[in-house]
């Protein structure tokens, strides 16, 4: 059987590697996979919590609503990377300086 540290150690080891991700690229795309992980680890900590507390069914109704919103913001953010790049040609957050044109 699972326990819930096992899903809890799982989760953090996703939210590590996303904040890694985060960090150290210096892609667009990559970042945003990197803000995937960590809503992720998030979402499966409340489907984990939401396992042991059967009463109730909150943490699932939680993760439901985490992973709509979590769609909903990725879709925005390919939306920015697509225009950033066919107006700079180029996804590299470090090389955009100027959003002001």
């Amino acid at each position: 059987m699972i326990s819930l540290t096992d899903f809890m150690i799982v989760s953090a080891v996703l939210f590590c590697i996303g904040l890694y991700m985060i960090v150290s690229r210096h892609n667009a795309i990559q970042i945003l996979i990197g803000i995937e992980l960590m809503l992720n680890a998030a979402i499966l900590n409340l489907v984990a919590f939401g396992r042991f507390d059967r009463m109730a069914n909150g943490g699932q109704m939680f993760a439901l609503f985490a992973i709509v919103l979590a769609a909903a913001t990725t879709a925005v953010a390919l939306a920015i990377i697509l225009n950033v790049y066919k107006r700079y040609k180029t996804i590299d957050p470090g090389k955009i300086d100027n959003l002001k044109d």
